[in-house]
């Protein structure tokens, strides 16, 4: 895998689902929704199927080879 890119927040905290939207990691949030659901998106190299799971800065996530790291703008 690649290294992630960076992607800054204005607050101290970002829903999982936000966050793929805010990091172009998918289109749609409905698209954000089903593939969390399925297991694939990953948070800090562990599975993560809470779309209201909270992320802060450091957190990784990482779907389908793409990663993106949560920081603090």
């Amino acid at each position: 895998m690649s290294e992630p890119i960076d992607v800054p927040i204005r607050d101290e905290s970002i829903k999982l689902g936000q966050f793929l939207k805010l990091a172009n990691l998918v289109e749609h949030g409905s698209e954000g929704k089903s593939l969390i659901a399925e297991g694939i998106v990953r948070v800090n190299d562990e599975v993560e199927t809470r779309r209201g799971r909270q992320l802060h800065a450091g957190d990784v996530v990482s779907l389908a080879g793409h990663l993106a790291r949560v920081v603090a703008s």
